[in-house]
C-alpha cells in the first residue's frame, strides 16, 4: 500500500473547499502526513500589453496575495482547526499549472481536490483545474464531488 507523507490540499477558498475537509483531513490523519493547504491567486501579467501602468498591475497583485493570504488564513482557521497543517501558502499564476509545479518542487505524494471549483461562465472560460491536474500530476490525485449526496 502506498505511503502518503506529503498531501497537498488545493483551494479556491469556495464553499467546495470546505465542502471536502472531512476528506481531506481523514487522508492527512490516516497517513501522519504532512498537510499542505495552498490558493493559487491568478496574475494580471497577461494585461501588461495594453494601456494599464505596469506599477498598477503590480500593486493590484501584490493587494490580492496580502488578501489572498488573510483570507486563506483564516480558512485553515475556520475549517482545519484541529488537524495538523504544515504548510499554507498563497502564490501567483495560473491555477492549474501552479499546483503541479508546487507538486514537484515540493515532494507531493498525494493532491486531494474538489471537483466543482467553478460553475457555468467561469468554468468554460477558464477550464477545469481539477481535470488539468488529474491529467497531468505526476502523483495520485484524489478528487471529490462536494455535491454528492451523503449517505
Amino acid at each position: 500500500m502506498p505511503v502518503f507523507k506529503k498531501i497537498l490540499f488545493p483551494v479556491d477558498l469556495s464553499e467546495v473547499s470546505a465542502a471536502i475537509i472531512s476528506h481531506v483531513t481523514t487522508m492527512a490523519e490516516t497517513f501522519q502526513a504532512e498537510l499542505h493547504v495552498l490558493f493559487v491567486a491568478r496574475i494580471f501579467k497577461y494585461y501588461d500589453t495594453i494601456y494599464v501602468p505596469p506599477l498598477s498591475i503590480v500593486e493590484f497583485e501584490e493587494k490580492i496575495l496580502a488578501g489572498g493570504q488573510r483570507r486563506l488564513d483564516e480558512f485553515v482557521e475556520e475549517h482545519l482547526k484541529g488537524c495538523s497543517v504544515s504548510v499554507v501558502k498563497v502564490i501567483p499564476g495560473d491555477p492549474a499549472e501552479e499546483i503541479v509545479r508546487y507538486i514537484e518542487e515540493h515532494g507531493i505524494d498525494l493532491v486531494v481536490m474538489g471537483t466543482h471549483g467553478r460553475k457555468g461562465l467561469d468554468r468554460v472560460l477558464f477550464g477545469s483545474v481539477a481535470s488539468h491536474v488529474v491529467t497531468t500530476s505526476p502523483v495520485p490525485v484524489m478528487t471529490v464531488n462536494p455535491y454528492r449526496k451523503k449517505n
